[in-house]
């Protein structure tokens, strides 16, 4: 089987290529294209592969506008960081996904799934329009895993672990419930843009908190509030401030 590997972030690709191989020795990875832009030019200049394992939001957009570009005529196992990229209708549309990381049990349940619905390459589903408006549909999406470093070594980290993100020194630390720092891939004005602000909120100009870590809010000087963290978390002082006092009361009272 000739597959097509679309992910930006080389770990995961790499484990996926790896997974396959476990899977299916003699499955055969024959690109990667780590952006749109690269993945359009790959699909124009060369004949279809069996299958595509496609991340759904790459550097330099989202995996669905290769599909608008370019006409794509394999089956695609989307895998993706994000819970809520609006699996119940992937699922109503017969297209499979794997949430990272992946592991080698939910690879193999997906290709049976694959295998079930097409059976054959040459008869792939024609549902990529479909797909392209419910990217374009006003239904926010948010990240529930991230990546971290700690010197070379790369980790994921979930949401739900997670009690803040803030900025020093112009670089993003992720700063877990269990009070270890990782260095964060992301920006916090991304970050604003990627988390759930049902859970996240940025509370002056260099920290974003998780309501789950939060344990008391107390006043603070110039109408200010200062929040307490679980666990005895204290990357410094964290102060709401005064022009975000208004609409964190609203945020955490939600």
């Amino acid at each position: 089987m000739k597959i097509v590997i679309i992910e930006d972030e080389q770990l995961a690709s790499e484990r996926l290529k790896l997974l396959l191989k476990q899977y299916d020795a003699s499955s055969k990875v024959i690109a990667s294209p780590e952006s749109v832009e690269e993945a359009v030019t790959w699909f124009s200049e060369n004949p279809s592969p069996d299958l595509i394992f496609s991340d759904i939001q790459l550097a330099d957009g989202s995996a669905f506008e290769i599909f608008h570009q370019v006409k794509i005529t394999a089956p695609v196992i989307f895998t993706t960081a994000f819970d809520k990229y609006a699996l119940d209708a992937f699922k109503l549309l017969s297209i499979d996904y794997l949430l990272k990381p992946v592991t080698l049990q939910a690879l193999t349940n997906s290709m049976t799934k694959l295998k079930m619905f097409f059976p054959s390459p040459e008869k792939p589903p024609a549902i990529y329009d479909e797909l392209l408006k419910l990217i374009q549909s006003k239904t926010n999406f948010y990240k529930t895993r991230f990546t971290g470093k700690i010197g070379n070594k790369l980790y994921f980290i979930e949401r739900k672990s997670i009690a803040l993100f803030y900025s020093d020194n112009k670089v993003v630390y992720i700063l877990t419930m269990e009070n270890t720092r990782y260095i964060a891939e992301h920006t916090l004005e991304n970050l604003e843009e990627l988390l759930d602000p049902k859970f996240f909120f940025r509370i002056n100009r260099s920290m974003i908190v998780n309501i789950d870590s939060v344990s008391q809010v107390k006043p603070y000087e110039n109408s200010r509030l200062q929040i307490m963290l679980k666990n005895n978390i204290r990357p410094g002082e964290l102060i709401v401030s005064r022009e975000r006092v208004v609409e964190f009361r609203k945020w955490a009272d939600s």
